[in-house]
């Protein structure tokens, strides 16, 4: 059996030609030879890894994400840099996550109102609704220093050339 020393296709024997790639046979019949073998694809053909300096070129973009999510989208830095792309994800996740809290706490801020000023109208109640909804609307207020901690984490890592993911919400990915 013979096969095409340029493709390895199985070619009969007395062919000149190769019927798969065209190329000569030497001689009147083809060379005989072992079947051909696989190579693993050649580092041309492999997916490229991104730059060693990455992260030190796209710092800027990669921090702008935790303040402005949607630059680095619009600019379309996420597309070319994998440190910006995962810096985009991360603060575009602590937007919707800081957008989903903002909502809760004007929710439960409006029920508090509902129920402890209206018990407060009521001359017996005017201290102790009024005192119990201050301190309660203060302690949930504190609880915006969270997505602010979170922010700052985030620029740090970015600043730092680090991709590591934010407590609570790093776990999440958006942006493929």
């Amino acid at each position: 059996m013979a096969f095409c020393s340029k493709c390895g296709a199985q070619i009969e024997e007395g062919t000149q030609f190769c019927p798969t790639c065209g190329a000569e046979v030497a001689g009147s019949a083809a060379p005989t030879q072992a079947a051909p073998t696989y190579e693993a694809p050649s580092a041309a053909s492999a997916p490229v890894a991104p730059p060693a300096n990455d992260a030190e070129a796209n710092k800027g973009m990669a921090i702008l994400a935790y303040i402005l999510f949607f630059v680095p989208l619009i600019a379309g830095a996420h597309k070319t840099s994998p440190f910006v792309k995962y810096h985009t994800n991360q603060g575009t996740i602590l937007f919707i996550a800081t957008a989903i809290f903002g909502v809760l706490y004007s929710i439960v801020t409006a029920i508090l109102a509902a129920v402890f000023i209206s018990s407060a109208m009521t001359l017996s109640g005017l201290g102790t609704g009024l005192g119990v909804y201050g301190v309660l609307t203060t302690i949930l207020s504190l609880l915006w220093f969270i997505p602010a901690i979170l922010c700052i984490l985030g620029i740090v890592n970015a600043a730092t050339g680090k991709t590591k993911p934010l407590p609570i919400i790093g776990k999440f990915t958006i942006i493929k």
